[in-house]
């Protein structure tokens, strides 16, 4: 595992190059091509939705893998794959069993491709509950911290029976409510925190219900490409005392916490609150999660719990995340792609 990127750099006289060839602008990736004097490394089909393409092929991104010899080949998801490339890798984030099931034959038939990830591995991911299954069986103790998950309850369906579930399961207020599935949509990343028992028949399942833990307003969002670990904090939900709890009532939707404006990097933040997670810690965590889902391309929120150095919680896993948003993200992610190509 290498943490926080250990990056290659481009020699000087070849960013020159390619910086003249690309000065004016990139065009669209379906225009793309090799510039003159590099040898064509890496063939990348990729089927992304629009938005997902404007966020993650960025100029700084196609430039750079340009120069590399690296080329992005757009897909037709309604075409036959058989009938477009040949590609080296395909990177994807579509959604639909259709799609899936194409994926999964194309692998079958052509084992020299590297998928981006499985579609198996993928569904496992698309589910709350079972997301984090697989932290919750990790046993972490001897690598300079504790990583656990909060305490939580899934909702399938019936609003009005959701206080007495909580009741039942023993969760402790105020609770966090998310969708159950994740579907790529703003919608499935919804966030609500309800203070009080009567409120929670307003939710609206299928969901999960999880114990907030304060834990100082930051949230450490680890990126994972391939064996690189890149580590970034992002203002959280702030904390709730037991006052503002005994005076607080309903249910408030928050916005997406982890978005790139809410970067808390800069920030002069106490040391106790803001110490990244134990590098250790994060290279067994990430190794133990790599082979348990099978993905290569992934992130994990994490969370300290006020008042402790050394006890985490995993409150997310994304599969394919906003790279966009990860300082360095195009040198981590062609270096990738290039390894890929010489294994």
């Amino acid at each position: 595992m290498r943490l926080n990127g250990e990056t290659t750099e481009i020699d000087e006289e070849e960013g020159k190059d390619c910086e003249n060839e690309l000065k004016n602008s990139i065009p669209d990736s379906e225009s793309l091509s090799i510039a003159p004097g590099f040898t064509q490394q890496v063939v990348v089909g990729y089927a992304l939705t629009s938005k997902k393409k404007k966020s993650f092929l960025q100029p700084k991104l196609e430039f750079l893998a340009r120069c590399k010899g690296i080329l992005f080949v757009p897909i037709d998801p309604n075409r036959p794959l058989s009938e477009q490339g040949p590609f080296d890798v395909l990177l994807h984030k579509l959604l639909g069993r259709e799609w899936s099931q194409l994926l999964e034959d194309y692998g079958l038939k052509h084992p020299e491709v590297t998928i981006l990830d499985p579609p198996y591995a993928i569904q496992h991911v698309h589910n709350r509950q079972s997301m984090l299954q697989d932290v919750a069986a990790l046993d972490l103790a001897d690598f300079h911290g504790r990583v656990c998950v909060p305490k939580q309850l899934v909702i399938e369906q019936d609003p009005s029976s959701i206080p007495n579930e909580v009741t039942k399961g023993g969760l402790k207020l105020p609770l966090v409510a998310k969708p159950l599935f994740v579907d790529g949509s703003a919608k499935s990343h919804e966030l609500f925190l309800a203070y009080d028992m009567h409120s929670l028949s307003e939710l609206k399942p299928p969901l999960v219900l999880q114990e907030f833990v304060n834990h100082g307003g930051v949230m450490f969002k680890v990126y994972v490409i391939g064996e690189t670990i890149k580590v970034v904090r992002r203002f959280s939900l702030p904390d709730v005392c037991k006052r503002e709890l005994s005076k607080s009532g309903g249910v408030f939707q928050f916005p997406r916490v982890s978005c790139a404006a809410a970067c808390a990097d800069n920030v002069d933040w106490d040391p106790a609150v803001a110490e990244l997670p134990p590098p250790p810690l994060l290279e067994k965590l990430v190794k133990e999660l790599h082979r348990r889902l099978g993905l290569q391309l992934f992130n994990v929120d994490m969370i300290r719990e006020h008042g402790t150095r050394d006890l985490f919680y995993v409150i997310d896993i994304n599969y394919f995340p906003g790279y966009g948003k990860m300082p360095e993200y195009e040198h981590i992610f062609t270096d990738f792609l290039l390894g890929l190509k010489q294994n």
